[in-house]
C-alpha cells in the first residue's frame, strides 16, 4: 500500500539539492507528483507531493539525518484528500498583479478573495528590477477556483478597487 505525503525540506541553496532529495526519495521507492522548488534569497525550498510505500514513512528521517546534520529542516505531513467541491464546478482564473514593490499588496488583494470564498490554487511572487531606474517592481500571477454563482463583475472590480488602493494594476481573465 502506498501513502501520499506532502514534503517539504528548507536549507542553504547549493548545486544538487534537488539530485540529492530525489535521490533518497527514490531510494525510498517514493514518486514526487505535484511540486514547486525555488531559491528565495540565499535558502532553497522544496515543497511536493510524494508518493511512497507505507512501511517506508518511518526511514524519511533517517534517510534525510545527512542533510538535516548540514542545517537543512523537513516535514512529512499526509497529504488530505481533495476537498468536497470538485474543481470542475469551480471556474478557474487567472490574476495578475504588478506594480511598485510596498508592505501588504498581497495581503490587500488575498483578503478580497477569501472574503468571497475564492480558493488559491496556485501562486508566485517575487520582485525585479525597473529596467531604467532599478525600483523594485512585485509582481504576483495566481490561479483561483471561484464558486460557482458567484459574480464575476462584482468580485473581479473588488478586486480592482484592492488594487487601486494598494497602487498596482491587476488583471483577471479566465482560464478554460
Amino acid at each position: 500500500m502506498r501513502t501520499d505525503i506532502v514534503f517539504t525540506l528548507t536549507g542553504p541553496d547549493r548545486v544538487g539539492i534537488v539530485e540529492e532529495v530525489t535521490g533518497v526519495l527514490l531510494d525510498l521507492g517514493g514518486n514526487v507528483g505535484a511540486g514547486r522548488m525555488a531559491r528565495l534569497g540565499g535558502e532553497f525550498a522544496m515543497l511536493m507531493l510524494v508518493s511512497l510505500p507505507s512501511e517506508r514513512l518511518v526511514d524519511i528521517d533517517r534517510a534525510l539525518s545527512q542533510l538535516t546534520d548540514n542545517g537543512y529542516k523537513s516535514t512529512v505531513s499526509d497529504a488530505r484528500p481533495a476537498p468536497a467541491t470538485p474543481p470542475a464546478e469551480n471556474t478557474p482564473f487567472r490574476i495578475e498583479v504588478r506594480g511598485a514593490d510596498h508592505e501588504g499588496i498581497i495581503h490587500e488583494i488575498t483578503r478580497q478573495l477569501a472574503a468571497r470564498g475564492i480558493n488559491i490554487e496556485s501562486a508566485e511572487t517575487g520582485t525585479v528590477e525597473a529596467p531604467v531606474t532599478g525600483v523594485p517592481l512585485f509582481f504576483m500571477t495566481a490561479t483561483v477556483h471561484v464558486p460557482p454563482g458567484l459574480d464575476e463583475t462584482e468580485w473581479a472590480g473588488a478586486l480592482e478597487e484592492a488594487a487601486r488602493h494598494a497602487g498596482v494594476d491587476v488583471r483577471v481573465a479566465r482560464e478554460d
